[in-house]
């Protein structure tokens, strides 16, 4: 017999919490019950297109509705406040990225999570790029060999949603969590610049430099300045290079020519690294967030674990104000 949908709710309609409503109302696992914002005009205008209730107060829309699980897309300093509040009101949880605005939140909600047997997942949208997980598992194939950089590149305009944080906070967990997913590693180490040049009360540019364990290091290019968005991941080893485009879920291969399984250590030495073949993997794309949303509902469903928990989410948090810190100190944070 097939499992009952799930009773969702949404709680924060901004530019991220619409897309949650759009698509929890299209998924057939997904009963969407409610959303919720201070803007109860713009509550009412999603409720009425997706066919569910409107709500200004999280809290009443909890008792009322009672709904199994809730996506929170509220600001950054609300984020403990509000998930703390649904798991106590017996909701499972996602909350978009990052976690919390302190390491102290992100532990408590961790603890709370424990403690009430709730699911509580991440909203680290850029794992379930289509792209990235091909390559996650051409990296686990070995398909690269050893893993000697990963270098994430992440700029574009300024986006009118962010007031509370910095481009460091808002966008770095991104990759950080990425670098994690596919290596497998912890850095050991970080340090960064960072800048202020137009939106003066948070940094909004960032050149960030970490090392790994096994020799592999890490780079971030991240910045609210560039008048054009790119989002490009880069991986290289010592059978070549791997690049994905995360806007247009491309994912390229550039081989060394050298490494191709057939010579041994000290002919390869001599020879070095040499351009060969490129190859465009064919992708099946689809939009992460529907597949983030599905994973988090099956978790729900199966009472199974979900696949970004909030010790990944905690991670990618300390590691972003790691980057602050040493931005601000102007020296290598240690890990």
């Amino acid at each position: 017999m097939d499992k009952k949908p799930v009773r969702v709710a949404v709680i924060g309609t901004g530019s991220m919490g619409k897309n949650h409503v759009r698509v929890f109302s299209d998924l057939p696992e997904a009963d969407l019950v409610a959303v919720v914002d201070l803007n109860v005009q713009a509550a009412q205008k999603l409720a009425s297109i997706h066919g569910c209730k409107a709500y200004s107060d999280y809290s009443q829309m909890l008792e009322t509705e009672k709904p199994e699980a809730v996506s929170i897309a509220v600001p950054t300093a609300l984020h403990a406040r509000v998930c703390i509040k649904a798991m106590e009101a017996g909701a499972h949880v996602l909350v978009e990225k990052p976690i919390a605005a302190t390491v102290e939140e992100g532990e408590l909600l961790i603890e709370r999570a424990a403690a009430l047997s709730r699911k509580l997942m991440v909203g680290h949208i850029v794992r379930f790029n289509p792209a990235i997980r091909t390559l996650k598992q051409k990296l686990q194939a070995g398909d690269l060999g050893r893993i000697f950089q990963i270098a994430c590149r992440r700029v574009g305009p300024f986006p009118a949603r962010i007031r509370d944080v910095g481009v460091v906070v808002d966008l770095a967990p991104h990759d950080l969590d990425v670098m994690r997913y596919l290596t497998g590693k912890n850095p050991l180490r970080v340090f960064a610049e960072t800048e202020r040049r137009i939106h003066t009360d948070h940094e909004d540019l960032l050149l960030g430099l970490l090392r790994f364990p096994d020799g592999i290091t890490g780079s971030l290019e991240i910045n609210w300045l560039t008048p054009t968005k790119v989002r490009e991941i880069l991986v290289l080893g010592e059978r070549g290079l791997f690049r994905i485009d995360d806007l247009t879920q491309d994912l390229y291969f550039y081989e060394n020519a050298q490494a191709n399984g057939l010579l041994w250590p000290a002919l390869l030495t001599l020879k070095g690294v040499s351009e060969g073949s490129m190859v465009r993997y064919a992708i099946q794309r689809h939009e992460p967030l529907k597949a983030e949303l599905q994973a988090f509902l099956k978790a729900v469903r199966n009472d199974g674990p979900v696949p970004v928990s909030g010790e990944d989410g905690l991670v990618a948090l300390k590691l972003a104000l790691a980057l602050v810190e040493s931005g601000h100190t102007h020296r290598t944070i240690g890990l």
